[in-house]
């Protein structure tokens, strides 16, 4: 089961809005087959696996990192593919939440007399399939948000200067937790002072995310990085209702999907953006906005994971937060969150955080 995570780990961010899984047969104690969920979403990893073992998956079991479909679509269901192809055991390590299956995957090979056994690392896998879950469960995808700054919590100085906080190890990290997102969110103050590219570089081809801009007024460039390679990475604006027409027509004439969004007392309503976002297929959303949009989602309560490395360095009082004003007067008001993971790169540090109340490991 630890090998069919870590295959399906390999397209994380890569097959919206299907879950990446992963898939191994072993027959006398020997792998006859593996695969994992390709590019978009097809082929499912049982069906690369069982034609990567052929005649060979008669016997065997089957280690599958999510209950396997049992609905007809695009493809025949993999419930039954792998009752057609003889396998005699299944092990898995998380139920499907999707209405459409749910347990029905698991009745089928029940059915036809094969042993199922389930909850095999399922914290593990649980946590690759988050977005999966939070799209079926909560109609929003699984939030990432990741903070770059120095030893004091600083996202830049007081000139607006933030290249680089992090080393170049840290960027590369940075550049594979893309790849590993369907979308990349900001907010209209960054692509303004940062002008963003915000696509994966130095990993090899991929499905690049969809790069995410929340702008009330609409007052972002056409000539920005973003305008540039609209046609290479798809750019969705989220903006307030009643913006400038001629706005709108110029971003949509370049190749934009603009979606207009209720605005409440902090700017543009990001349950809405979520619920959006959710419909369009993102099951996975990494955060890399200022303080302002770190600070509306964790006031939202809509952050799953944070993210943070901090760089060697001290910036001074006079520097730029990297999350903004809360207005949080007590202690006793400020959410709790629990150290899972640390790494280190060079001179900086790495860290990953879940909220208390949720049981995550990776």
């Amino acid at each position: 089961m630890a090998l069919a995570i870590s295959l399906g780990r390999r397209n994380l961010g890569q097959t919206s809005p299907n879950p990446s899984v992963g898939c191994v047969l072993v027959k006398n104690d020997v792998i006859v087959g593996r695969g994992y969920t390709a590019p978009h979403g097809r082929p499912h990893a049982e069906t690369q696996a069982l034609k990567q073992a052929g005649s060979a998956a008669n016997g065997a079991t089957a280690y599958i990192t999510l209950e396997p479909c049992s609905h007809e679509g695009q493809t025949p269901s993999c419930a039954h593919a792998l009752v057609e192809a003889g396998i005699k055991r299944a092990v898995v390590a998380a139920i499907d939440p999707d209405k459409r299956v749910n347990g029905k995957g698991i009745s089928i090979l029940n059915a036809a007399g094969i042993e199922v056994k389930v909850g095999v690392l399922s914290e593990k896998a649980s946590l690759d399939h988050a977005g999966f879950f939070s799209s079926q469960s909560s109609c929003r995808p699984w939030i990432t948000l990741k903070l770059a700054a120095s030893l004091d919590g600083k996202i830049a100085t007081r000139t607006a200067d933030s290249k680089w906080i992090t080393g170049s190890s840290a960027r590369h990290f940075v550049h594979n937790m893309r790849r590993k997102h369907d979308a990349i969110m900001v907010g209209s103050g960054t692509v303004i002072s940062d002008d963003p590219s915000l696509n994966v570089r130095d990993l090899g081809t991929c499905i690049q995310p969809c790069r995410i801009v929340l702008s009330s007024d609409l007052e972002i460039s056409i000539k920005s990085n973003l305008a540039k390679t609209i046609h290479e990475q798809p750019v969705w604006i989220f903006h307030s209702n009643g913006v400038c027409e001629e706005l709108r027509s110029k971003w949509l004439q370049l190749g934009a999907k603009l979606f207009e969004c209720e605005v409440d007392d902090f700017g543009i309503s990001l349950k809405g953006v979520m619920q959006k976002l959710s419909d369009q297929g993102i099951t996975r959303l990494l955060c890399e906005g200022g303080g302002k949009l770190a600070a509306s989602l964790i006031r939202s309560e809509l952050v799953d994971e944070i993210v943070t490395f901090h760089g060697g360095l001290i910036v001074g009082a006079d520097g730029v937060p990297s999350i903004g004003e809360l207005g949080i007067n007590a202690l006793i008001d400020a959410k709790r969150w629990r150290l899972d993971q640390t790494l280190s790169f060079d001179t900086e540090v790495l860290n990953i955080w879940h909220p208390t109340d949720k049981y995550i490991k990776n």
